[in-house]
């Protein structure tokens, strides 16, 4: 990680956003020019996918940038990264690779104004101890660890960015421009739309009083059952050290699961059954998802073995009507029903009914992949390790790029990615999961 002052005010983020335009554009002059005398050089190029305006100079550019700025830009670049970008341009996926788990962390005098607009001046007296260097800077904020003077526990100190909340719509419409005026990202993927959510989502995630509000609702869901709180464990809220843009909690000592070395199988399938467990729990039972698919979200402590859950920030509802809706799609899939799923996503707002037939089967295809692992004809232990819903899925997706005729409806943007998040995560762990038993478990067989 790399300290810089964050950009807090709305002028300086323009001038920010303006240089980066104006220095991307003379690189792509640079790049025609250079191009243009050399021919290995044009043809190196090209071969890479990267084009005038995505050559590796303004690649750097991007990055550097967006790193520097955090806020809106880095956190549109980090929910892009988790879709499946496989149809994006090559440059595009590198940069999102980059970004996804990459910000600049604010100097220490930046970062204590925070603490005392929040804490008060005399911020320090509630810890015993403060680490100087943050062990994670992300998108809205940076995170230190202490001890709280009070009780001597161990706790982790959120420190959102100055100006970051309040820059949030200005900073998603220089980045619309930009992205629309150097066309870099495909006509379905719909940028209005995806802006549009991103501005809400992050809306919430800087709003530390609402993920407060959402951590305790989560630990209080938790404690409700043993078959949950033997399970997962979260961390507690402290009030007294905490503030709108200050958010202080216990300290969660496991490890991202992804992170873990040596994990036997029988980890590996207790961890993937659990997480996939809990995002069906999250829909269905609770109606309160934990939106960010962010595999650091998720710990596992080997002395407790429990699976700690972090970053309630993105927390939300959906309404019960959607929610039904979808449950019978993912009902008529189990079964291979595809005139139901069909009219329910006309109903649900994925169609309008004047699809074409390449269109119409490519969603009506990437349904049925999604829902194997839960399909009446599935294996009663679901290897994610073996499975190649991934690479089938990702088939249909240029297609539905190309000639999806409608965005899809707003709650799929946040649910599908935290349900495809953890698909990802179980292949990724090569989990073997009783994922067919878990959805008539849970959402009921029929």
């Amino acid at each position: 990680m790399n300290a810089s002052p964050v950009p807090s005010s709305r002028l300086d983020r323009l001038f920010h956003y303006g240089s980066l335009a104006a220095g991307m554009t003379l690189g792509a002059l640079s790049e025609s020019v250079k191009r243009a005398t050399s021919s290995s050089d044009s043809s190196s190029s090209s071969s890479t996918g990267g084009g005038l305006v995505l050559n590796p100079q303004n690649i750097e550019r991007l990055v550097k940038t967006l790193s520097k700025m955090r806020g809106a830009a880095l956190k549109l670049g980090q929910m892009l990264s988790f879709q499946d970008s496989s149809f994006l341009p090559p440059p595009i996926q590198l940069i999102l690779s980059r970004v996804q788990n990459q910000a600049d962390y604010m100097p220490p005098s930046q970062r204590d104004s925070v603490l005392s607009l929040n804490l008060g001046p005399n911020w320090r007296s509630l810890f015993s101890t403060f680490s100087e260097q943050p062990i994670a800077a992300a998108s809205i904020g940076q995170v230190h660890t202490g001890t709280l003077a009070s009780t001597g526990q161990k706790v982790a100190i959120k420190i959102q960015y100055p100006g970051v909340a309040t820059s949030i719509s200005s900073d998603l419409n220089n980045l619309s421009i930009l992205l629309t005026a150097t066309r870099l990202l495909p006509k379905g993927l719909y940028l209005d739309k995806t802006i549009a959510n991103a501005r809400t989502e992050l809306a919430w995630e800087c709003d530390y009083v609402r993920e407060a509000k959402a951590q305790t609702r989560f630990s209080e869901i938790i404690a409700s059952s043993p078959d949950y709180s033997n399970i997962f464990a979260l961390p507690e809220v402290i009030p007294e050290a905490s503030g709108p843009q200050v958010l202080t909690m216990t300290f969660m000592s496991g490890t991202p699961v992804v992170q873990i070395p040596n994990l036997t199988q029988t980890e590996r399938d207790m961890l993937g059954t659990q997480i996939l467990r809990l995002c069906l729990l999250e829909i269905i039972s609770w109606n309160f998802m934990q939106t960010d698919p962010n595999w650091s979200n998720f710990l596992y402590n080997r002395k407790t073995s429990k699976i700690e859950l972090l970053d309630f920030g993105a927390s939300r509802e959906f309404p019960k009507s959607f929610i039904d809706d979808y449950v019978n799609v993912l009902k008529a899939a189990r079964v291979g029903d595809t005139p139901t799923i069909r009219d329910l996503s006309i109903k649900l707002g994925y169609l309008n009914g004047l699809e074409s037939q390449s269109m119409l089967e490519a969603h009506l295809g990437s349904i049925l992949t999604l829902a194997e692992p839960f399909s009446m004809n599935a294996e009663e232990v679901y290897d994610f390790g073996r499975q190649t819903v991934t690479e089938r899925v990702k088939a249909y997706i240029p297609t539905m790029v190309r000639e999806r005729l409608k965005p899809p409806p707003e709650e799929t943007y946040s649910l599908h990615r935290k349900l495809s998040g953890a698909f990802l995560l179980c292949a990724r762990l090569g989990s073997r999961v009783k994922a067919k038993a878990m959805f008539e478990e849970i959402v009921g067989g029929n």
